[in-house]
């Protein structure tokens, strides 16, 4: 429901600055823009869509072949203690919570290719579940608010582009944006506790966040007495590591069960090109009304109202040059990294403005395009509280994004 008032507010809000753009300043260019717009982002929403069928049918495969090799039974075991608690309309023990797992753990390592397939894979368990197959349930929308806090420990895409755009120190945004993202993350678990009656205050929850915050002041120590070479060098070779073991490992769990390892990746992958199709009108839906409310020049007139209102409190507003990158990284993932890109083009890579886009990048994810693409793979039409979570949460790590920028770089 939640989606339908912003899809449809997206359309009314672009169609009346449009208007207003027409009678009082003549401007006859903003109503062929916006319908070229929506031409457009139909047409990225179909190759977005053509792109995943590959790598959603390799990675269902992986995963089939890892369900009826034991891997994601045995994970579902080792987390049930804390995904009971975080997720207690799930089953205990139910494999869902080792795709969930699976989901993460990619997330945290920037391999945005692999965690997508996973967390549709997860949403499609998460469903079986669902005795009201329309709506949102519970574990769906803490699942989701998990994804759109967008955990990263790696965030090698964003440290590649600032080594693209002339930056000194690539790496500089490494720690603030772990630092952002971990913030982001724990807002979310948070915030959704409590729209949920989820009791955090146990010894489970408490040494689980606590083993989190140790973890994270380990690697950011670690990668700390490390050059900005080696760092790259590090973070990439682990995160692709990793992929390859998680590979390797389910084939040979596959083999140890004596499962026929082909076959079963092959009914794996079928299921993969079908999610592809089936995901194709939601992000067609998404994704114009996003490029309308864009070529309006409704983001600009907020970005401006936003810096106005910043200097007429009397405030430092360095921080609003990077707020576009804030903006539309809930709406489009593409579009805030072009947000991030023209950042540091206009800013320069080593200023203010283009670090901390930077880390507005890396804080969050792609709130609306998760909600369409996970919640239209498996049908759900009610999204209860799921918008309103992921946005808090996407706000949490803006805030935490731009005080982190201050400290570190202003």
């Amino acid at each position: 429901m939640v989606l339908n008032y912003i899809w449809i507010a997206f359309f009314l809000v672009a169609f009346a600055i449009a208007v207003v753009k027409l009678v009082f300043m003549g401007d006859t260019t903003v109503f062929p823009a916006m319908m070229n717009s929506t031409f457009d982002s139909a047409k990225t929403a179909f190759e977005i869509s053509l792109g995943l069928t590959g790598v959603l049918s390799l990675w269902l495969g992986v995963m089939k072949i890892g369900e009826r090799g034991g891997v994601v039974n045995m994970l579902a075991r080792v987390l049930s203690p804390v995904f009971t608690r975080l997720f207690p309309d799930i089953p205990k023990g139910h494999p869902v919570t080792g795709s969930i797992f699976m989901n993460m753990a990619a997330n945290m390592l920037g391999l945005d290719n692999a965690a997508t397939p996973l967390g549709l894979r997860a949403m499609e368990q998460l469903q079986e579940l669902n005795t009201k197959k329309d709506t949102a349930t519970n574990p769906m929308i803490m699942f989701l608010v998990l994804n759109t806090s967008g955990l990263t420990i790696i965030p090698i895409s964003i440290m590649v582009y600032r080594a693209q755009l002339g930056a000194q120190q690539p790496t500089d945004v490494f720690i603030p944006i772990l630092l952002a993202t971990f913030f982001s993350t724990m807002a979310g678990i948070v915030i959704t506790s409590v729209y949920q009656h989820i009791n955090l205050i146990n010894r489970t929850i408490i040494l689980t966040l606590g083993g989190m915050c140790v973890a994270v002041a380990a690697i950011i120590w670690g990668f700390g007495q490390l050059d900005k070479d080696m760092m790259n060098t590090v973070s990439t070779s682990v995160a692709n590591i990793l992929l390859m073991t998680i590979i390797v490992a389910f084939i040979l769990a596959g083999m140890r069960k004596h499962v026929n390892v082909y076959d079963t990746f092959i009914e794996g992958a079928k299921d993969g090109f079908s999610t592809a199709v089936r995901i194709i009108p939601y992000l067609v839906a998404i994704l114009v009304a996003i490029g309308v409310f864009r070529a309006s020049g409704a983001m600009d007139l907020l970005v401006s109202g936003v810096k106005w209102t910043v200097a007429a409190c009397g405030g430092n507003a360095d921080f609003v040059g990077a707020l576009p990158t804030a903006l539309m990284k809930p709406l489009s993932g593409s579009g805030a990294r072009g947000m991030m890109v023209d950042a540091m083009t206009t800013y320069g890579a080593d200023s203010f403005v283009g670090r901390l886009s930077c880390l507005l990048q890396g804080s969050t994810d792609t709130t609306f395009y998760i909600l369409a693409v996970y919640f239209g793979s498996v049908g759900i039409r009610y999204t209860r509280h799921a918008a309103t979570c992921g946005l808090l949460a996407d706000l949490s790590g803006t805030v935490a994004a731009i005080a982190i920028a201050y400290m570190f770089f202003g």
